[in-house]
């Protein structure tokens, strides 16, 4: 049983009285220690007050999935926990581990705020204005970030809306010509009497064409349009220079036309070729709508997955495809100098999780690599299985980091970045997602020559 006569000792308890003492005690429960044995556990609510009266107390941060012990309470007196006498959203700082048998006081904190109230009332309202002012601060930046992210997020995702869109609409105007001149090169067909059987062999030779020669040199390209224009004009075929391009872009060459010729009458090769050129045309242009509309419906699918819309809380999730969605929201900085390379597990386990915030999670990682990188490198993302649970590992080429700059990366607030760069929210809102969320943990560290991020998460 705790008395007064344990207490006054205490330097703790200077200017208390022994009737305040009283009360503590009797607002109290007497706590053993036992080595080994958990009295409070980090990110947990720190919902009760925990004064050492003797023996010893571990306090306990997991740092890169390791146990790390951050401060040895061994002095009676020392105390930790109780913030929530002070604020709502107050939590355990690090895991109280016991190291040696002994006592603690333990005083839940709606109790120990009325107590604080009846004998310091102003100390308390100093108190309470601090952490007010500091949660309102740290509120406001947080915010701040994650206004500046969304706006990022949404130009980013303009940009690569666009493209595909425009690209649609450049291809849908110009069906309508390609149409046309398809009707034109079937009225020539009529026109010339061409035998069924030359119909037939124009439309076998021209579905044998594969673009090819797309995305080659600009001058073998020209080369090539060039050579099919002479053999159009040899033929005395119209609009040699403009069937030519197309032709070209088809994958044609000079030997697929002589194929061509080879193969049907003389008077029905100029509008055979027409046709087929036209026809090939609107396929092209038919592909450009179904690459671009289809390059904007996964535009719009990534974003749903990423901002997670009516989903619940928690759910199963699919890591790797969170991944890849944030990957191709990001797509807009991912582009000219960086290589993403992925080596993602076969038959990876689902794990229960809040996928909107693990997005976040993987978007910051991105983010702050490609930053590291300023543009250009290689950024290495893998994921793997291990014991209980999962890993995913972001390692980019960037140069190396001190190691005081990895020591505090976590820490709120901090960054290496440039005034209005960065406000170092985005490595500690991942930690605090990954360890106080979802009981998991996170690491940055040098590795050979490489900057690597580890995330490990339960799968529970």
């Amino acid at each position: 049983m705790i008395t007064v006569d344990e207490l006054r000792p205490l330097s703790l308890f200077d200017g208390v009285g022994d009737d305040q003492l009283a009360e503590l005690v009797a607002h109290g429960t007497e706590i053993a220690i036992e080595p080994g044995a958990e009295l409070f556990h980090e990110g947990g609510d720190a919902d009760a007050w925990w004064l050492l009266l003797d023996g010893a107390v571990d306090l306990v941060r997991n740092v890169g999935g390791e146990d790390t012990v951050v401060r040895r309470m061994d002095l009676p007196g020392q105390w930790a926990g109780g913030f929530r006498a002070w604020d709502d959203g107050g939590r355990y700082l690090a895991t109280g581990r016991g190291a040696r048998p002994g006592r603690m006081l333990q005083v839940q904190a709606p109790a120990l705020r009325e107590l604080s109230l009846t004998w310091f009332p102003f100390a308390v309202h100093l108190i309470e204005g601090l952490y007010s002012t500091a949660r309102s601060i740290e509120s406001t930046a947080r915010h701040r970030e994650s206004l500046v992210t969304l706006g990022t997020l949404a130009a980013g995702l303009a940009h690569e809306i666009n493209n595909p869109a425009a690209a649609a609409v450049r291809a849908v105007e110009s069906l309508d010509t390609a149409a046309a001149n398809v009707l034109t090169a079937v009225q020539g067909l009529a026109a010339a009497q061409v035998s069924a059987e030359d119909v037939a062999t124009f439309d076998r030779h021209w579905r044998e064409l594969e673009p090819s020669a797309v995305g080659v040199d600009p001058l073998d390209r020209a080369d090539l349009e060039e050579r099919l224009t002479d053999w159009l004009e040899d033929h005395r075929i119209e609009r040699a220079w403009r069937l030519a391009a197309t032709l070209a872009a088809a994958g044609a060459d000079v030997s697929w036309c002589d194929e061509v010729a080879d193969a049907v009458a003389p008077a029905s090769l100029g509008p055979g070729i027409a046709w087929m050129a036209s026809t090939a045309e609107t396929a092209q242009l038919l592909d450009e709508v179904k690459v671009a509309t289809n390059r904007v419906s996964a535009l719009v699918t990534a974003v749903r997955s990423y901002s997670q819309v009516n989903r619940g809380e928690h759910q199963q999730v699919d890591v790797t495809e969170g991944i890849e969605s944030s990957l191709l929201v990001l797509g807009h900085k991912l582009r000219g100098g960086i290589v993403v390379t992925r080596d993602f597990a076969d038959g990876l386990p689902s794990i229960d999780a809040n996928a909107g915030e693990l997005n976040q999670v993987w978007t910051n990682l991105v983010d702050n690599a490609v930053d590291a990188m300023d543009g250009r490198g290689t950024l290495r993302i893998s994921t793997r299985e291990v014991e209980d649970g999962i890993e995913v590992t972001f390692a980019d080429s960037g140069p190396a980091v001190a190691d005081a700059v990895l020591a505090r990366a976590f820490d709120a607030f901090y960054t290496t970045k440039d005034v209005g760069k960065g406000t170092g929210l985005g490595l500690d809102i991942a930690r605090r997602v990954v360890a106080e969320r979802h009981r998991g943990a996170i690491a940055l560290a040098r590795e050979g020559e490489e900057t690597v991020a580890r995330v490990r998460l339960p799968l529970g």
